[in-house]
């Protein structure tokens, strides 16, 4: 399972570059959009599909290529595979029929948004892209928002609008830090209360990947305590 650059290719790390030479087969999300990745770092190998929309039957084509003796290398779209992407289907057939799953780390949007955003605390809930749908997003906006921790939020550009539009309706003045296009060439990180960052991105506005962190109720630890931060 091989984490790649979520947006600056300069990120991909060796050990990355090493098992993508290294394997028989490489089996992704989208095969032109890692062919670009491969094809950069002049890699060439064989790609199959196990995107989404039908991850069981690309799972089983994968275990099947680790039924015959190959190893295989799988990657998302971006970042980590299986945080909010496909992968975990993969992984639990690989161990059923008894093959070694092996982690290679590297980007993800989350954990490059909570080096950067500051904000104190032992425990952040990750909770991806939340439903599209508006009575489903705001009733577990509601559910988040009463919790201690910080949460931390996926979201497309064509929905954040009404994602922060959502989170200011409910709690104007909860404090939020976006990373908007992380890592890439416009990336922006932008700290505000709810209700001014919707200001900022009315619905349909919005350009680029969205990373959100909404700071949640329990205070923050004193100065004293930075030691123990995250």
């Amino acid at each position: 399972m091989v984490a790649t650059p979520i947006g600056n290719l300069g990120d991909i790390t060796l050990r990355a570059l090493e098992t993508l030479k290294s394997v028989d087969t490489v089996a992704c999300e989208d095969t032109r959009h890692t062919l670009k990745l491969l094809s950069h770092f002049d890699i060439h190998k064989p790609l199959i599909s196990c995107h989404a929309n039908d991850e069981r039957r690309g799972a089983e084509r994968v275990v099947s290529l680790l039924d015959e003796g190959k190893d295989v290398a799988y990657c998302s779209d971006a970042g980590t595979p299986g945080l909010s992407d496909p992968g975990a289907v993969v992984v639990r057939e690989a161990r059923r029929r008894g093959h070694k799953v092996v982690p290679v780390p590297g980007p993800s949007a989350f954990a490059c948004l909570v080096s950067a955003a500051g904000v104190s605390g032992r425990t952040f809930l990750f909770d991806g892209f939340l439903s599209p749908k508006p009575g489903k997003r705001r009733t577990r906006l509601k559910e988040l928002l009463l919790r201690g921790e910080s949460f931390v939020l996926y979201e497309s550009p064509f929905r954040v609008g009404k994602l922060l539009t959502d989170i200011a309706s409910i709690d104007p003045n909860r404090l939020v830090c976006i990373g908007r296009e992380l890592t890439k060439i416009h990336e922006e990180i932008i700290e505000g209360t709810a209700a001014e960052l919707a200001a900022r991105f009315p619905a349909g506005s919005a350009r680029g990947e969205f990373c959100l962190i909404v700071r949640g109720l329990a205070n923050e630890p004193s100065s004293g305590q930075a030691g123990d931060d995250l």
